[in-house]
Order: structure tokens, then sequence, then C-alpha cells
């Protein structure tokens, strides 16, 4: 519940919150900077006087969009484009799956600066970066899944009726597959965040105006002596978002298993 009250929080800050500071995130006043929190500032400021609750807030848009974002793409390329190669069987299947195993081969955060560098740096790059650097695990989920379920007595009863493979996949397979699919979806949807709030920590999210979660932290790190509040506001939000939504992602997986209750 407490994951989820997190969560829910974080999600409304970054819907509603630019709307209710009042401060302007981009906006600087060269005579506050790094103060303490205050009324005025209730999370102070940072290097070059902007508010940090208003950054945080703006940052929030930002971080979740191209997170969400990305992990929906590599739900898109990596269960959608799997399925149907899984379906259609033969050369099809091979390549497809070659071509995941040819990205699985690279660690995550390489193949993401890799992607975002030879596209240019800005969230869309950084949105199709992560759906590249994640569709392989994604792929692997279905196809398990996909194995598990076309053994089963259903399925075959489908084929024997003479269905296609687009139709069994899209009446049978596609409606068993949705629940692991979506328990997948809360551990890879944190990963994307991490992964785009440390792309964006390098200096490859978007144009520095733009204000990130990781961005913050890149921006704030020199100073932390003189502002510890400006770079521990985004490193908390960032922890406690992704932990709450690891935990989440956990008990669904856990809610989903058929032998949580030690059914044989």
């Amino acid at each position: 519940m407490l994951a989820g009250i997190v969560v829910v929080l974080t999600v409304l800050l970054a819907l509603v919150g630019p709307m209710l500071v009042p401060q302007d995130p981009l906006a600087q006043d060269l005579l506050a900077l790094n103060e303490a929190p205050d009324a005025a500032h209730w999370l102070g400021t940072d290097h070059l006087g902007r508010d940090v609750l208003a950054r945080l807030a703006s940052g929030a848009r930002l971080t979740l969009l191209v997170g969400a974002g990305g992990a929906a793409l590599a739900f898109l390329l990596g269960a959608g484009v799997g399925l149907l190669a899984l379906a259609f069987g033969g050369p099809a299947r091979v390549l497809v799956f070659a071509a995941f195993d040819l990205l699985r081969a690279l660690p995550g955060i390489l193949l993401a600066m890799l992607l975002v560098a030879a596209l240019s740096p800005g969230p869309l790059s950084v949105m199709l970066a992560l759906g590249l650097t994640y569709a392989p695990m994604v792929a692997e989920v279905a196809r398990a899944t996909h194995a598990r379920e076309s053994a089963a007595d259903y399925i075959a009863a489908a084929r024997s009726f003479g269905l296609s493979r687009l139709a069994v996949l899209g009446r049978h397979l596609l409606p068993n597959l949705t629940g692991v699919l979506l328990t997948f979806a809360a551990i890879i949807l944190p990963r994307c965040i991490v992964t785009e709030s440390v792309l964006s920590f390098l200096g490859l999210g978007g144009t520095p105006e733009l204000p990130s979660w990781g961005r913050m932290i890149a921006d704030a790190g020199g100073f932390a002596e003189e502002a510890p509040h400006a770079v521990l506001a985004p490193v908390l939000a960032l922890s406690v978002f992704t932990l709450a939504l690891s935990i989440l992602g956990e008990r669904l997986r856990a809610a989903s298993d058929p032998l949580r209750d030690g059914a044989p």
C-alpha cells in the first residue's frame, strides 16, 4: 500500500505539480544562489537560483514520460514483434530472435548510450534507445510464456479446428499472455526510468534547459557541499519512486504465480 501511494503521488506530481508550484523551473535568481529551504522555496534553490521544487515537479513529468514511453516501446517491439515471429515460426522466428540476441550481447546502459549518441541526444532518441535496449528482455519473457501456453491442450484443440496461426495467437494465446506481460511491465518500467536518469546525468537525455531528475543530479553534484538539498531532492525522488515500482512489480509477479498457494 505504501509503495502504491508513493507511485500515485509521484504521478500526480508529474501531472499537476508544475501547475501548482508558482515558481518557474527555468527562472534564475542570481541573488538567491544555493539557498536552503525556506517559506519562499520549500526545497531551496540550486547553483543558478532556480527553485528546486519547481524543477523537481517539472523533471518528474519528463522523466516519467520518457521512461514510460521507452517501456511501452520495449513491449511493442519485444512482445509484438516477438509473438508475431513465434506465430509464423520458421525463418521469421530465427531472424527476429537472432536480432534480439545480438542486442542482448551488449550491456543495457552501453547500448542505450550508443543508440542515443548515434541518433543525437534528445527525449525522443532516449525513448527509442530504451525501447531497443529492453525489447530483448520482453521478447524472452514472451517466448517462454508462449512456449508454455502452446503446449496446452486448448491450443491443440484450437489448431485442430483449422484456425490460422494469427487467429490462435489473437483469440487464445494473447489473452493468457497479457497478465504475465503486464506484470513484467512493472519490472521494466523502473529500469527504464533509471536508465533515462543515467543518460540525462551524462548529458545525453536532452538539452540543458529541460529539467529531468538525472539532469538535476548532474547539475547539482558539483555544489553538493554548498547546497546538499539540491542534489538530495532528485536523488531521493528517483530512489524512492523506482523502489516503489520495483516492490509493486514483485507483488504483481508473486500474485500471478500459479504456485503461490502451494499448488503442484
